[in-house]
């Protein structure tokens, strides 16, 4: 198993992996057809149900979101907007989503990370103004160097925290939204998913993944509401949200002591 370093960048494979299971079948959600050269043996290894890096639903659960946050975009970026994929990993969204004219979108993660991608693939052309910003999120440094990169805080833009949060600390976490909502001006959009604590602490005691897991949150409105956002919370599996892919019921959310994750949309006030 990787080291601490290298693991958080290693799930991005793992995300690539079930995405490209996802494309070989004939009623798939969404086509990704870069996705198995970005997972790489590592990512569909990680995948393996005996290698206990997550549970058994999780290549159902990776999918069903991907489709989720690709209707998120694709609805939520105007004509010349700009989108900006916070721990994009192997993300191919710049290369496979049908985008608007005149579309920037913002790649910011890990050198090593966007290395990896643009060498796979280096010859193939982004279906929108793809820039890449190697900083980490942890440190201020990236927001002058998206700033510089031409992202523009006076008109709307489009943000997504795809599997991210839950790898920084409460701290990291905080500062992040805050900065996030500084540069997001009014109209602007977010898209996240989120644990809370109860299934944060599970998945710290039983799977490998658990291990890098920091952040968990019970009351995501309260949270983003705090930096300005009014956020739509759903439950994943939750009717038109299932796809027919995941069964997991979670149950209301005013009972107690229930493992939950949750999918948010939000728009700043």
């Amino acid at each position: 198993m990787a080291e601490n370093k290298d693991f958080v960048f290693l799930t991005s494979t793992l995300t690539a992996a079930a995405r490209a299971l996802e494309t070989e079948r004939p009623d798939r959600l969404f086509e990704d057809p870069f996705a198995a050269q970005l997972a790489g043996s590592e990512g569909f290894e990680l995948l393996q149900p005996d290698k206990k890096v997550l549970g058994k639903n999780a290549t159902a659960y990776i999918t069903i979101r991907t489709r989720f946050f690709d209707d998120f975009l694709v609805s939520s970026v105007p004509e010349f907007g700009q989108v900006v994929l916070l721990g994009a990993g192997m993300d191919s969204r710049a290369y496979r989503l049908t985008w608007k004219p005149n579309v920037h979108l913002y790649e910011v993660d890990k050198p090593e990370a966007l290395a990896r991608k643009d060498f796979i693939l280096k010859d193939n052309l982004a279906m929108c103004h793809r820039h890449t910003i190697a900083a980490d999120l942890t440190k201020s440094s990236w927001l002058d160097l998206l700033i510089a990169q031409g992202f523009n805080v006076e008109i709307p833009s489009v943000w997504l925290l795809e599997g991210f949060l839950v790898y920084l600390s409460e701290v990291e976490s905080h500062n992040l939204l805050k900065s996030i909502s500084e540069l997001s001006a009014t109209g602007s959009k977010l898209g996240a998913d989120l644990a809370n604590l109860k299934f944060l602490r599970r998945y710290q005691e039983e799977f490998v993944i658990g291990k890098y897991w920091q952040f968990g949150c019970d009351n995501p409105e309260e949270l983003f509401a705090s930096y300005g956002w009014k956020a739509s919370v759903i439950h994943p599996g939750e009717e038109n949200t299932d796809f027919n892919r995941f069964t997991m019921n979670y149950g209301p959310r005013n009972v107690p002591d229930v493992e939950r994750t949750f999918w948010v949309r939000a728009s700043k006030e």
